[in-house]
Parts: C-alpha cells; structure tokens; sequence
C-alpha cells in the first residue's frame, strides 16, 4: 500500500535533500529514505541510532556477515526490496566472503537462531548472539513496514542506494533528523520508547495495543495482525477500509510502526530468555 503522506509529507529540509541528490544521482530518492525523513522523532532517530553501530559498528561479525543475516530474514519475511537490497550489500560489503555455501558455521547458527529464537544457540558467546539479535530487530522492523508501506525499487535505485547506505554506514546527515526531544539510554529501549510510549498522532493505548499488547479496536484489529505476522498480506484495501472507517494516514502509519515494532520486539526479546536461559 502507499500513503501519499510518505511521498509528500516530509519538512522542507527533507524536500530539498531529496532533491537535490535526486538530481546529482539521476535516480529518484528510494522508498526508504521517503519514509525515514518522514516525522524523524517518531521512528527514524531511534531507529538509525540502532542500525548503524549493529550494522558498521565493532562487532564479532563482519559486514558481509551481518548483510548475510539480513538478506535472511527478508527472504523470510517475503519482501522483495529488502531481499535485492541486501543480497547486493552482501556482495559489496562481503566481498565474495560469504554465501549460503562459504558462510562460516557461526554465521548459519546466528542465522537459524534469528529465524526461530525461541530454540536457543550453540558455539557462540553471549556478545555474538546479542549483536546479532539488534541486527535482527532492525531488520524485522524494516522488512514489515517496506512489505505494508509497498515498497519497490525502481531504475537504478539498487545501484546508488546500496552504495550509499554502505558509504555512510546507515547514518543520514544530522540536519535532517534535527528537532525535538532526543532521549537518553540503550537504544532498543530508546526504539521502544520512541514508538510505543512517546506523544504522537494516536493514543498510547492504541499503538501498544497494535504491538500486541492489548486488544485493538475491531477496525484495526485484523490489520494489525496482519503487520505482526504476515506483512506480505497486507494491499491497498486494508489502507482504503482504515481510510473509510475515518482514520487519516498519519493514524495508519503510527499503528503500523507499532505493529512492526512490536512483533520484532517478541523476537528479540524471546533471543534474549533464550540467551540468559541457558539455551546455549
């Protein structure tokens, strides 16, 4: 589905941005950046302070590797953008170091664990594995709101963008992201708080509850679990009911952040019992 407020809504700092590397690279600004220089303080800042350091930052696995687990979990989230997008930054970024065939043994054990946390991991240190549990937040993340949000890369979009977000680290110039508050602490508890607990458009109430952590009323309920659990499902009907039912756009894209958010962070957070159970 596409809301027109994720091509058109965005401050004028964003629009110039967009269009001026629009018109350097000659390539239209990709789907993702739209939606990320879309109300920064709402989902972006928090999200970026996660992604660059658990994709660029130290960490026991490389960058090819950390691309690798991120092509998985898109390829089982069924998202064609993010599967092209970061089987490209696996052959960037890795090298030729790693394929479903050369990738090291840790890295198909990170990958089987990021697929199904609950069953614990063998042979890797607790840091590994909670390394690899932020990539998959992120990613679990992204790959629901590109599938509901519709995203598509379009001519040439592979090419600059994949070079872009590998040249820069995940990390957007900070004018862009200027304003409001910025809070202190761990980032996935920032990423929490940003999305599920911070003012917004809709209630507290409500975008928890999209997370799961509550009953939804009926009008949202299907749609959020669709989000939770099969992204790939959603269509331009689910949008135009919300629509008709007097939900304006900003309503749909703070519930569906929610929704995507929530669901990652069951995974993640089931990573982590796994990890501190001993599940080793």
């Amino acid at each position: 589905m596409r809301l027109s407020v994720l091509d058109r809504g965005h401050r004028r700092r964003a629009k110039l941005f967009m269009g001026l590397t629009s018109a350097m690279s000659r390539v239209d600004s990709p789907d993702i950046v739209r939606m990320l220089l879309y109300r920064p303080g709402f989902l972006t800042r928090a999200l970026l302070d996660l992604t660059a350091p658990a994709m660029r930052g130290p960490s026991y696995w490389t960058a090819g590797e950390r691309e690798f687990l991120a092509m998985s979990i898109a390829r089982g989230h069924q998202c064609p953008f993010c599967l092209d997008t970061h089987a490209e930054l696996v052959r960037i970024a890795g090298q030729g170091e790693v394929t479903p065939d050369s990738a090291r043994p840790e890295v198909l054990r990170a990958r089987d664990f990021l697929l199904s946390p609950g069953d614990g991991v063998t042979g890797l240190t607790d840091d590994a594995v909670l390394e690899a549990l932020r990539v998959g937040l992120v990613w679990n993340v992204v790959n629901r709101l590109a599938n509901a949000f519709g995203f598509a890369l379009r001519e040439g979009q592979l090419h600059s963008g994949t070079r872009a977000l590998h040249r820069f680290g995940y990390r957007f110039p900070a004018f862009l992201l200027a304003g409001g508050d910025r809070p202190d602490g761990d980032a996935v508890d920032v990423l929490r708080y940003s999305v599920l607990e911070a003012p917004a458009v809709t209630p507290v109430e409500l975008r928890r509850a999209a997370a799961g952590d509550g009953p939804l009323p009926q009008e949202w309920r299907s749609y959020a679990e669709t989000v939770r659990d099969a992204s790939y499902r959603v269509t331009d009907g689910d949008v135009a009911r919300l629509a008709a039912a007097g939900h304006t756009e900003d309503e749909i894209y703070e519930v569906t952040v929610a929704a995507a958010l929530g669901a990652a962070l069951r995974a993640y957070d089931a990573g982590r019992r796994a990890l501190s159970g001993g599940h080793r």
